[in-house]
């Protein structure tokens, strides 16, 4: 083997080593949303692919098949993130609903691992909706919608982005419409492309989000 090729050979095995994610989502919008905020927080090196679902029963539902496929042949330097709405569910409960499927499809957990043990799977919850992460960033939602306040945020409901009660979809959908956007009803994947390339991961209030960002930040490192 002559120096080019095994130059070539060695950064091609360096390249392959480099962290992938496979990320599996509940829906559309959500996938829109991090396509735009993945490349602001992951290092150029990590590539991703999002699995968008026709929504939390779907994934529920086809999660322990996709895991038990996953463990056929994922190589070493992937990571899998499950990404779901709580929905006004019991957190914790829906927490270690995930955590089981993925023990049960014999993958360790970020959650579950024990000191310097090497874990595969990620499991977050967005609380409640994704919704409350656009409310988490109020500059971007002023951008994205100029009529709308910067100010909304200090609003004594919307002031903990994930204790908006009654639904932070709809709460966004009554905003919007109240300065004249989308009378027709809230397109949730319009609305997420448009926010989200506006979001400053590091500004954002929502303590589900800073969770979901620490988690990509202790990736890099």
């Amino acid at each position: 083997m002559n120096l080019a090729t095994l130059y070539s050979s060695n950064t091609n095995n360096l390249k392959s080593m480099n962290l992938h994610l496979e990320i599996l989502v509940e829906e559309p919008s959500l996938k829109e949303s991090l396509l735009k905020l993945l490349p602001k927080i992951l290092s150029q090196e990590t590539t991703f692919t999002i699995h968008p679902y026709r929504g939390k029963e779907d994934l529920l539902k086809k999660l322990p098949s996709r895991l038990q496929g996953y463990k056929a042949w994922i190589p070493n330097n992937y990571k899998i993130i499950i990404l779901i709405d709580e929905d006004r569910q019991d957190c914790l409960e829906l927490k270690e609903k995930l955590e089981k499927i993925a023990s049960e499809s014999g993958f360790i957990t970020k959650s579950k691992a024990k000191m310097g043990e090497t874990y595969t799977v990620i499991n977050r919850i967005v609380v409640e909706e994704l919704e409350a992460w656009f409310f988490g960033d109020p500059v971007a939602l002023h951008h994205a919608y100029p009529k709308l306040s910067q100010s909304l945020t200090k609003k004594a409901r919307y002031r903990i982005p994930d204790q908006i009660a009654g639904g932070t979809w709809e709460a966004l959908e009554q905003e919007l419409q109240r300065v004249g956007y989308f009378m027709g009803g809230l397109p949730k994947i319009e609305v997420a492309k448009t926010v989200s390339q506006y979001m400053e991961p590091q500004r954002n209030t929502s303590a589900s989000f800073q969770l979901f960002y620490q988690t990509l930040l202790e990736l890099k490192r």
